[in-house]
Formats: structure tokens, sequence, C-alpha cells
């Protein structure tokens, strides 16, 4: 949805909103498994997202209009803090898998669920959310990461891995929202 509204603020056509939707929803995972070096991609093997994904913009682009964008902006906090748990989880447990060091399997995590909104980001010719507006998204995704590899060291089966480091990461970011949390810009250039 951030995909759909951030190209439709652009007033770009079809193709432009499913592409930047796209971006959004599966950049993080195929960045994730290019660097990962895992073929075929994600959703080359789940075609049913791409479908989904499809219908989901056509019918956004009947019904929604401007009027909408605020109240779908506050409506998708809560889901976006789901997906941006499932996310991590989902990706610093594939490279677990693989047997990957741990601050790679936790930066993995986060990758597939905050990079989708930097590239969506780059390609509507913004400076990236994720970067530049003090907001802890990826800070969130980085210690839902480490939860998810605890949970294992401790013995945890995967699927409880899976569930503590999404409810910790979702946790996180609600948290941050509801108390209006921020990171400190870095003042590099203001005099000691």
């Amino acid at each position: 949805m951030s995909g759909l509204i951030a190209a439709a603020g652009r007033r770009f056509d079809a193709v432009g909103v499913v592409m930047v939707a796209g971006v959004t929803a599966f950049g993080g995972g195929t960045l994730r498994d290019v660097l990962l070096d895992r073929r075929p991609f994600f959703w080359v093997e789940r075609v049913e997202w791409l479908w989904a994904l499809l219908v989901l913009c056509l019918l956004a682009m009947l019904m929604l209009r401007a009027r909408h964008f605020g109240i779908t902006r506050r409506a998708i906090l809560w889901p976006d803090a789901i997906g941006l748990g499932l996310f991590t989880a989902n990706g610093a447990q594939i490279a677990h898998a693989m047997d990957l060091p741990a601050l790679v399997c936790v930066l993995m995590g986060m990758i597939t669920a905050v990079f989708g909104g930097v590239i969506r980001d780059v390609l509507c010719n913004e400076l990236p959310a994720a970067f530049s507006d003090h907001r802890p998204y990826a800070v969130c995704s980085f210690a839902g990461g480490w939860v998810l590899l605890g949970a294992h060291a401790l013995g945890s089966p995967v699927w409880l891995a899976l569930v503590m480091a999404t409810v910790a990461t979702a946790g996180l970011r609600m948290a941050a929202v509801f108390s209006d949390w921020s990171l400190p810009p870095w003042k590099a250039h203001e005099d000691a």
C-alpha cells in the first residue's frame, strides 16, 4: 500500500503504480536473494503473489481517491508493523538456514524488511525515509533479527523463533510510533 500511495502521489500511470508497488513489496526480498545467490527468486516460485499485486493495484486505482490516502496511511500502521516483523523474521531465517554468520543473518532480515521501501523512495525521486526520517524502522528490524537468533540459540523450534522475532519487531515498531521515538540526527556540521 505504501508503494501505491507513493506512486499515486507522483501521478504515475498504471504501469508506474504497479512497478512501484511491486518493488516496494518484493524489492527487499529480491535484494536478499541476489546477495545470497538464491535462485529462483522467491516471487518467481510464488507467482500467486504477483497476481495478488496486480489485482490489488487495479482495485486501488479504481477505488482509492486522494481523500482516502490519509486514512489509508493511518490504517496500514499495524499491518505495516506486522509486515516489518514477518519480513525481518523470514529474511533472517533464510540466512540462518544457510549457516551464515549471525550479523549477516540479522542484516539479511533487515534488508528483506526495509529495502523495498528504500527502492520505492529512490524510484519516486525521494530521499529514502528509512535513512532520513529519524524513525527507528530499520533499528526495530535489526533488533528483531537478533531475537530470532537468540531464540534459535535457546533451542526454540523454527516456528517459535519466527513468531518471537515477528512479535518483537512489530511490537518495537508500534511502540516507536505511539511513543514518537526518533533517532538523533548526526550533527557532523555543527561546531562543538
